[in-house]
């Protein structure tokens, strides 16, 4: 990581206005991953052409706590975050209050700047501010584990596996009181 620029990521709440450019980003993130073989985690269609992928990003900026990440300016990244996981998730409750990543997307254009790991941790002090003490957040464990192990970098535990039809999925948590 390049800690120069990481210190030029700006972060600032989101809404309404960020949905195109997030579906872009989530429309680039499926071609990127597609390109380097891996169709099975958000499948060959642009993100925003999935049935109720635009809606979901709507719903994400009015109904959670949706941030930007900007470097001068541009936005680069967002992060989601909501009281819990996504009900259709196949995972047991945490047992105490959470937050909970919903959406974690950077600009691929921009991988390897640190914004993904600047998003994490504004999720991390949102979740202080709130006085919760628990963050978790799901994502998709095949291919060779990277983005697990992505997660387990940035201060996250695997605690839960689930599969969701034939999608592995992994439940990471991280403790920030």
């Amino acid at each position: 990581m390049n800690t120069d620029t990481a210190h030029d990521i700006r972060i600032r709440p989101g809404g309404p206005a960020d949905v195109p450019v997030i579906l872009d980003m989530l429309d680039a993130a499926v071609v990127w991953m597609n390109r380097r073989g891996n169709t099975q985690q958000w499948g060959t269609r642009p993100y925003s052409q999935n049935p109720g992928g635009v809606e979901r990003v709507q719903r994400y900026t009015t109904e959670f706590s949706p941030y930007m990440a900007e470097l001068d300016g541009v936005p680069v990244g967002t992060v989601v975050l909501g009281a819990g996981p996504n009900p259709q998730v196949p995972i047991p409750p945490a047992g105490e209050p959470e937050r909970y990543v919903r959406l974690l997307v950077s600009d691929r254009r921009h991988a390897g700047l640190g914004i993904g790991a600047a998003l994490l941790a504004h999720a991390a002090e949102e979740t202080r501010r709130a006085g919760v003490e628990l963050l978790r957040v799901d994502c998709w464990a095949g291919g060779g584990g990277e983005l697990v192990a992505f997660y387990e970098r940035n201060g996250f535990a695997p605690t839960t596996g689930f599969l969701a039809g034939e999608w592995p999925g992994q439940v990471l948590a991280r403790r920030v009181g």
